[in-house]
């Protein structure tokens, strides 16, 4: 089955002359959504810390801006570097798209450190509060990537496949809302199944882990149908720069993963 990619306009309303994004509203509803979601496992796991809603309410702005700043930030060292170089003014033009998962990981770990000790709670903790919710986030994102035109696969010669008649006629591999299912809904599935066991729940950190390896491992097989980037290509002809950060990621969360379990 051939689809023709749906050219949707990234922009869904405008209010007295201010175009608002797609992209931008996958982001306020991933982070409201996500919000919702830490409040209520803050009340239904069986931790040994108290987050109120205060602590939870508060860390919100904290995540915005480390995931944004971040995924800005990395998209540029990462993936652009020598465009932004030329024209520094662009870095500023996020409702154009241009977002590191990566870079906004990293943000959004060090917002949660310097949150956590500020306020005296569990760095850890938190994190596997957060990591929990980033699926939803990342589903949205996804969506909003489809919704662009940005991040498409691949070209396929099996019998599914997209035509993004903005790039040629070949079909190719819708990525984005593979990784929408992957990142987004499996992965959400994967630490809510796994967060209901004691054994997951009574290591701190371990679901944050399990967050870690799950979107490295997904987001690696993925790639082999992600069209690589123009600018960067492939690296020894092999892997694209996001192999390269998820197997980084898959070797950092084994080693966190063991260290959490050996200390609970």
């Amino acid at each position: 089955m051939i689809i023709e990619f749906p050219q949707i306009d990234p922009v869904a309303f405008s209010v007295f002359g201010l175009d608002i994004r797609w992209y931008a509203l996958s982001y306020l509803v991933g982070f409201i959504l996500g919000w919702r979601y830490i409040l209520h496992l803050s009340k239904s796991w069986r931790l040994d810390v108290v987050f109120t809603k205060e602590h939870i309410d508060d860390f919100l702005v904290w995540a915005v801006l480390g995931a944004i700043l971040g995924g800005r930030i990395g998209y540029v060292l990462f993936y652009n570097s020598a465009q932004y170089l030329e024209n520094p003014a662009d870095i500023l033009q996020v409702w154009k798209g241009g977002m590191s998962f990566h870079g906004g990981l990293i943000g959004m770990t060090l917002s949660m450190f310097i949150f956590s000790k500020l306020r005296h709670l569990s760095f850890l903790r938190l994190a596997d509060l957060v990591a929990c919710a980033a699926p939803i986030g990342l589903f949205f994102g996804r969506i909003a990537n489809f919704i662009n035109g940005e991040l498409f696969g691949r070209p396929t010669n099996g019998d599914w496949g997209m035509v993004f008649g903005f790039v040629d006629d070949q079909p190719r591999h819708p990525s984005q809302l593979y990784e929408a299912a992957l990142e987004g809904g499996l992965l959400f599935a994967l630490l809510f199944l796994l967060t209901r066991l004691r054994c997951v729940q009574s290591a701190p950190g371990l679901a944050a882990s399990i967050f870690l390896g799950g979107y490295g491992a997904l987001r690696f097989l993925v790639e082999y149908t992600r069209q690589p980037d123009a600018q960067l290509g492939l690296f020894w002809d092999m892997f694209s720069m996001g192999q390269i950060l998820c197997a980084a990621m898959v070797l950092t969360a084994i080693i966190a993963g063991v260290f959490c379990k050996a200390r609970a």
